[in-house]
């Protein structure tokens, strides 16, 4: 009786030892899938004399690089999005001795150059838009 006693004993205190030290299995983690809800106007924009004909190099909201071509100036693209961020990058050159650019996001201009020289190129970068 005594050995059928300490054999469910120590039975019993395996199993509550094994329940206690086993791996716990991976608890499913929270995953956040809210959407920003304050939406985001990027502009850019091209500027310089009227005629000037050229080309602009932009990201769009994917950073995917696009391309257009311009006959005369101002040039301006518009970017709507709700993502918490975008790169922001313009590259425009010109038949003109001038030519600026502008990136502006929800009104604030983040980033303005211009440049005088000879077929003059000119870019703008905002890192975190």
């Amino acid at each position: 009786m005594v050995v059928v006693l300490v054999a469910t004993l120590a039975g019993f205190a395996g199993f509550r030892l094994h329940a206690v030290m086993a791996p716990k299995p991976a608890s499913t983690a929270f995953i956040d899938e809210s959407r920003p809800v304050i939406p985001k106007d990027v502009i850019y924009e091209v500027f310089g004399p009227e005629g000037t004909a050229g080309q602009v190099n932009y990201l769009d909201e994917n950073s995917q690089p696009q391309r257009a071509d311009f006959t005369t100036l101002p040039w301006s693209f518009t970017i709507s999005t709700k993502l918490t961020s975008i790169f922001a990058n313009v590259v425009a050159q010109g038949d003109s001795s001038s030519i600026g650019c502008r990136i502006t996001v929800n009104g604030e201009v983040r980033d303005e150059q211009t440049v005088d020289t000879h077929n003059a190129q000119v870019f703008c970068l905002v890192k975190s838009a």
